[in-house]
């Protein structure tokens, strides 16, 4: 019997975490440290914050992998959530472990927005794109992120002639279409972006550069 207990607590999944990418929302957990563990099968439950029971995620019950995707069981963003996993080897089950308290709208992390650049002579033409929910419209389309948050817009150019990380601010707003003026023709310039969200004062990555000579 003792043999059972410590194989169920070695194989017991570690560092159960929800990760959350413009409410894109996973699951994450990290095998026990038996080497049994390897081998482990996992089987995920939710909850909403003060519900009493739990419900079995169909699509994650008894499978190999370390995450399981809870976009569409977490779509209540303003509800707080917990999941639990727990790992079967053999015909033996370890305890549930528990996730932290996972708030949607407070804890998802924001994408940089799409950035396109069109230049004339003198001038760049920025135009930025929000990054989109997984949620949809009753027609389809994806909803942006702007529906759920007041976000702004920090725009930085990278003068090549300059190292990679002086980046330099030239504009901050909610403007979607940035024209920067008086540049240097000949010079190779590089824009890179981020989405700030004042409420919660968090910033996204940056966008992946996109340069343009003049």
């Amino acid at each position: 019997a003792l043999e059972n207990q410590d194989l169920q607590d070695s194989i017991k999944p570690q560092k159960v975490e929800f990760h959350s990418l413009n409410f894109n929302t996973t699951l994450h957990w990290q095998p026990g440290w038996a080497r049994e563990a390897r081998d482990a099968l996992y089987f995920v439950q939710y909850k909403v914050y003060g519900q009493s029971t739990w419900q079995n995620k169909d699509d994650c019950w008894g499978i190999p992998s370390h995450m399981c995707d809870l976009t569409h069981e977490t779509s209540d963003i303003q509800e707080p959530y917990y999941g639990r996993v727990r790992a079967t080897w053999a015909g033996v089950s370890s305890n549930w472990s528990l996730s932290c308290r996972f708030t949607p709208w407070q804890e998802t992390m924001i994408g940089p927005p799409m950035v396109t650049v069109v230049h004339s002579n003198k001038s760049i033409t920025v135009k930025l794109q929000a990054p989109h929910s997984p949620y949809k419209r009753k027609r389809g389309t994806k909803i942006t992120m702007t529906n759920y948050y007041d976000l702004l817009y920090q725009v930085f150019i990278i003068n090549n002639l300059l190292d990679e990380q002086h980046r330099v601010l030239v504009y901050e707003g909610k403007d979607k279409i940035i024209k920067i003026q008086d540049l240097r023709p000949g010079v190779s310039y590089c824009i890179v972006a981020k989405t700030y969200v004042p409420v919660l004062d968090r910033s996204s990555a940056y966008s992946s550069r996109q340069c343009t000579v003049l």
